[in-house]
């Protein structure tokens, strides 16, 4: 097949899923699997481990809701690109951090460059794709958190063993360096919609051009004053806190709790990543089937199960399987969130949809570490903190039965 018979939706896809693999995978991932020679370099406990993880995520809350409107405004392109180029000096900053205080100022920053980049990204693809494989696209989009994961899992721990001491700094700067490298290409690659190069979203019909036609306004009442919205929002608060406790921690905490080395820590890790790959890709399918509602409930079920063996089977069999459970389901509800977004307020409003939902979910996963690491050293053990993170995810799952089935099922909502 010939380069140009492929449809440029491919190729922003497979651009978005890199923006997604340095804005999340790196930026946000990578301080789970530095984190113990990190901690231990800059002599932190685990209170203050967790503070590091909030400022990291506060940032991202301040810039993902700003991000998204500026998308819906001004277009994706130039917002990716310079909120990953900020998010990758953050990432090489964090690697010259020499306390606590400079720490938190460039995880901060890594942060908004991340919820800048990462929100909007994940808004294209319901520009480039039309309704009926938004969660397909959306699923494939969200798995560069995975490849990230595949990626740092045995690399650290090598880097760690190669650099000692330094090895938790060299891991960021290249970690900041893949970050504006990333950005470089997106800024010559990405189109911020199919129309600005002649084309059509991919899989689009007649009856959808007509419907995309009544939303192509900035309307930005329909974003702010949409119940919908709202609840979904209250909803992807519970993925926000209860993950986050559980990609924070997981390292830290096999090898305080399990008796794990860093590298076969590091290779669970990796295990979360390999089964995660194609999550987002099967459950936003799924999404598109059966509904985003039934979806959304079997994975927080899901989630909720895996973060309770976390905490409750401390043996490699329990440890394992849990993150097969959780890497199965990983980042499938951001994408079945960014398809909903488009499903409920149409292409051009998604992103700012989402970047709204997002200060729900940012602020679950920023106070979150911060609870889960005082928690740890108030009882000297991971487990009552993975335990909540289990009773939130059940708290998602409650909250999706909820959910106007008709919103979330394709159906056009009068706007």
């Amino acid at each position: 097949m010939r380069f140009s018979k492929i449809h440029y939706s491919w190729i922003i896809l497979a651009i978005g899923t890199l923006i997604v693999f340095g804005a999340l995978g790196l930026g946000r991932f990578g301080y789970t699997i530095v984190l113990p020679a990190m901690q231990k370099g800059l002599g932190m406990n685990n209170t203050y481990a967790g503070i590091l993880a909030t400022a990291n995520l506060a940032g991202y809350l301040a810039l993902s809701v700003i991000g998204g409107a500026l998308a819906s405004r001004y277009g994706p392109r130039t917002v990716i690109t310079l909120g990953l180029a900020i998010s990758g000096a953050g990432m090489l900053l964090t690697g010259t951090a020499t306390g606590f205080i400079s720490a938190i100022i460039w995880r901060a920053l890594t942060g908004m460059g991340s919820g800048a980049s990462n929100v909007p990204v994940m808004g294209l693809m319901q520009s480039w794709f039309a309704k009926k494989r938004r969660g397909f696209a959306s699923g494939i989009a969200v798995s560069g958190s995975s490849l990230a994961l595949i990626f740092t899992g045995p690399t650290v721990p090598y880097i760690l063993s190669m650099y000692n001491d330094k090895g938790w700094r060299i891991s960021w700067f290249i970690f900041g360096g893949v970050a504006l490298l990333l950005a470089i290409i997106g800024f010559f690659i990405l189109r911020n919609r199919p129309s600005d190069i002649g084309l059509k979203p991919l899989g689009l019909n007649t009856d959808e051009t007509i419907s995309s036609q009544q939303t192509e306004g900035l309307h930005w009442g329909h974003v702010y004053r949409s119940g919908v919205v709202w609840y979904l929002g209250i909803v992807y608060f519970a993925f926000g806190f209860s993950y986050m406790i559980y990609m924070t921690f997981f390292v830290k905490s096999l090898i305080a709790d399990g008796g794990y080395t860093q590298l076969s820590a590091g290779h669970l890790f990796m295990v979360i990543g390999w089964f995660s790959l194609l999550c987002g890709l099967i459950w936003g399918t799924v999404s598109d089937v059966i509904g985003r509602k039934r979806t959304l409930f079997i994975v927080y079920l899901i989630h909720a199960l895996s973060f309770s063996l976390f905490a409750l089977w401390s043996a490699p069999v329990g440890y394992t399987i849990s993150a097969i459970l959780f890497g199965l389901t990983a980042w499938s509800i951001p994408a079945i969130m960014a398809a909903t977004c488009g499903d409920v307020l149409g292409s051009r409003m998604a992103p700012a949809a989402l970047g709204f939902i997002t200060l729900f979910f940012g602020i679950g996963q920023a106070i979150a570490p911060s609870i889960a690491g005082t928690i740890a050293d108030a009882v000297g053990s991971f487990s009552p903190a993975f335990l909540l993170a289990s009773g939130m995810a059940l708290l998602g799952a409650i909250g999706t039965l909820f959910l106007r089935s008709s919103s979330l099922q394709n159906q056009k909502r009068q706007f």
